[in-house]
């Protein structure tokens, strides 16, 4: 049976001048329609460049990625990115943020009516209705993550792409938002790739967390299962011992295997 999404034998060299740095070797993973799978690994083992060469905004240097049995070769609505930035464009509110992907994947097929109710029940989905007039200057740094989110799932996208969307926000917004991905997840069953930093994250949202090995030349060096039934309560979860496993096989992975080393 064909995977989903299939990350074939991807290798990525970046030149810079006569220089050149071999960021990614043997990149190979499948992902399964529906799961949901991070990306952990310290700083410079080319987590967000992978996460770009899926999202077509980068090309492989060989090999490639294949989702539903098609190349990808350049950005498409099937794969929506968000990002720690929220990237919404200042001068528009909530609303025109998150109209502005309807009308570029809709606008053809669907009416004016439909691409209105579409963009309210994305507002909706975040919970973001009541601040749909307000622009990015006037909200939050977590409600912005939340229409930034609601925008990429307008597109209706066959993978969301998440680069460390929780970065940027204290521990009690992240943890929020966290809970709220959680149950659009299994509310709208979607395909999840998310990087992260964070192990707590990574074993409480996924199952499948992927471990990169230190870069340059960073690779796939553990694919961990997290056999968690859904869904998932942070509160019980911290006694629980499947958790306290996955998260000692990740900290163990990446503090005694592959621990950081930072340049002098």
């Amino acid at each position: 049976m064909s995977s989903f999404l299939k990350i074939e034998n991807v290798d990525k060299i970046f030149t810079h001048g006569s220089a050149t740095t071999k960021v990614l070797e043997n990149i190979n993973l499948r992902v399964e329609k529906g799961q949901f799978v991070s990306i952990i690994g310290h700083s410079g083992c080319g987590k967000s460049t992978l996460l770009n060469i899926v999202a077509g905004l980068l090309t492989a240097t060989s090999g490639g990625v294949i989702l539903e049995e098609r190349e990808v070769n350049e950005p498409g609505p099937d794969r929506a990115v968000v990002f720690q930035n929220h990237s919404l464009l200042p001068w528009l509110s909530s609303y025109d943020n998150v109209r502005l992907a309807v009308n570029k994947v809709f606008r053809k097929t669907e009416t004016r009516v439909k691409r209105h109710e579409r963009t309210m029940r994305m507002l909706d989905l975040v919970q973001m209705t009541h601040a749909k007039d307000k622009r990015p200057g006037e909200i939050s740094g977590g409600m912005k993550q939340r229409v930034g989110i609601a925008r990429a799932l307008a597109m209706e996208p066959k993978v969301l792409l998440l680069d460390e969307p929780f970065g940027a926000l204290d521990a009690l917004t992240r943890a929020h938002l966290q809970d709220q991905v959680m149950a659009l997840q299994a509310k709208l069953g979607a395909t999840v790739i998310m990087i992260t930093h964070d192990v707590d994250e990574a074993v409480l949202l996924s199952d499948r967390i992927v471990m990169m090995t230190n870069g340059p030349r960073a690779t796939i060096g553990e694919v961990l299962p997290v056999p968690l039934p859904r869904p998932r309560d942070r509160i019980q979860l911290a006694v629980d011992p499947i958790y306290l496993e996955c998260r000692r096989r990740v900290l163990q992975f990446l503090y005694e295997r592959h621990s950081y080393i930072e340049a002098a």
